[in-house]
């Protein structure tokens, strides 16, 4: 017996075209880097009529199918079947909120770290002073409480310590 082939039934279930429909949908997408192609139900039919005969049962399983799996689909209408109808809400929820945010993605690798050592009961205060600051605009990237002080990342990590030096009264 040849198991590489499927069974090939007059009629297959719905769990089996399910199945096929997300080795399709994957196979899609991991050459196209998404689907492209499938929109409906009938998208699907021509390879599921090289596997079964042809018939109106065959149609209906396959509709019953994608009805059952339930995908959610993209802005052009097409299916997305490695994403729930949450995850994609939640994306767009994420989008919407990082675009509001002016987001964007700054990697660290050319910024040093620089600690400032401070009391902790002041550190949350002396923080929001620095941010409003205009004695530190563009000196840092971002600061971070720490016990017992602050970490800030700048590019420039002498001309922030000889600033904080500087404002340092001993």
């Amino acid at each position: 017996m040849d198991y590489r082939k499927p069974k090939l039934r007059k009629n297959p279930s719905r769990e089996a075209c399910e199945g096929i429909i997300k080795r399709i949908l994957m196979t899609e997408i991991l050459e196209k880097g998404k689907n492209e192609h499938f929109r409906t139900a009938a998208d699907f039919m021509s390879y599921f009529e090289s596997l079964y005969p042809a018939s109106d049962a065959l149609t209906k399983q396959v509709q019953r199918a994608v009805k059952a799996m339930d995908m959610p689909k993209d802005d052009a209408g097409y299916f997305i079947p490695n994403k729930t109808t949450e995850q994609l809400a939640e994306e767009k929820n994420l989008r919407y909120l990082f675009e509001r945010a002016g987001s964007s993605v700054v990697s660290l690798e050319d910024y040093s770290p620089l600690f400032l050592q401070a009391d902790s009961s002041i550190i949350s205060y002396l923080m929001h002073t620095i941010a409003a600051s205009p004695i530190f605009d563009g000196k840092y990237l971002t600061m971070h409480a720490a016990s017992n002080g602050i970490v800030f990342y700048t590019k420039n990590v002498s001309q922030l310590e000889i600033l904080l030096k500087s404002l340092i009264i001993r």
